[in-house]
Order: C-alpha cells, then sequence, then structure tokens
C-alpha cells in the first residue's frame, strides 16, 4: 500500500547522506558549499551566500524575478540545481556593479523612473545585461522580446524599454 507524506518543502526529503559539494563562481568569487541535493541555484545564493538581490517571485520560471546569468546568458536560478552551476560563471545583481560605480543599465533604470517597487527589477536588468552582451544595439522590438519573461506589474514595461534603449545607444 502506498502511503503519502506531507512534504512542507523538498528539502524535507534530503537525508543528510543526501548532500552534495557545490563550488560555486558567483561574481568572480569562488565559494564550496555542503548543500542537500535538491538545493536551487536560488536558494544557495539567496540562503547560503546572502545574495538576497536575486528574487523568488512564482518558482516556476515564469516571472523572471530570479534571473541570473550564467556564463553571459540569462537563466531562471529557481530551475536550476545549484550542483547544475558548477564550472560555470555565474552573475548576480549584487556582481553588476563596482563599490564606486553603477553598471550603466542600473544608472539608466534610475534616470528613467524604471524602478518601482524594484521586486522584478533585479531579473529584468540581468536580463537586459545579456542582450546588451549579445546585441550592443537591438531595436526596440528585440529589447520587448528579451524581456518578455520577466513580468513586471509597475512600470508598464515602457520606461523599462526607453533606459534599455538609452544605453544601447551608446
Amino acid at each position: 500500500m502506498l502511503r503519502s507524506i506531507e512534504v512542507d518543502s523538498p528539502r524535507q526529503l534530503d537525508s543528510p547522506r543526501q548532500r552534495v559539494t557545490v563550488t560555486l563562481r558567483v561574481n568572480g568569487q569562488e565559494y564550496h558549499l555542503l548543500l542537500p541535493a535538491r538545493t536551487t541555484l536560488l536558494e544557495a545564493l539567496r540562503e547560503n551566500l546572502g545574495l538576497t538581490g536575486t528574487k523568488e517571485g512564482c518558482g516556476k520560471g515564469e516571472c523572471g524575478a530570479c534571473t541570473v546569468l550564467l556564463d553571459g546568458r540569462p537563466v531562471n536560478s529557481c530551475l536550476m540545481l545549484a550542483s547544475q552551476a558548477e564550472d560555470h560563471d555565474i552573475l548576480t545583481i549584487e556582481g553588476l556593479s563596482s563599490q564606486e560605480n553603477l553598471d550603466p543599465l542600473q544608472a539608466a533604470f534610475i534616470a528613467y523612473g524604471a524602478v518601482q517597487c524594484g521586486y522584478c527589477i533585479p531579473g529584468t536588468l540581468m536580463t537586459a545585461k545579456a542582450l546588451l552582451l549579445i546585441n550592443p544595439r537591438p531595436s526596440r522590438e528585440q529589447i520587448q522580446e528579451a524581456i518578455a519573461g520577466n513580468l513586471c506589474r509597475c512600470t508598464g514595461y515602457e520606461k523599462i524599454i526607453e533606459a534599455i534603449q538609452s544605453v544601447s545607444s551608446q
């Protein structure tokens, strides 16, 4: 007879024997972590490394709030296990700027008023950064297509698109 068990989180199914050692390169620094095997990259970033700029929205890869760059490409960190990110370079919102200067995209988002509640902005910035890395001068349509997976309930996207366009024309 099959029995069902209630689980508050997938981690409850992990036993101490189901832990993995993971080495992550995040924002230019290497971290060695011992994690439950089912730990997502998002959980490792937020809970183990204290990098809370990356947000959890839907937990299903549909909202883009958890977007980080993996080798320069945007990924939903809620859908990726931390162990899958080994041997890759991870860039989070915390690594986008230096201590002295904001990234031009961050400055543009401020200048154009593209930040309202701010919850979606880290993921949107990371997606825009990935776009500009592969296409420094995208069209409006290419910008719209690139950020289509980043949901924002505050801005209506116009100011976000204008901010990205302002950086792409530099």
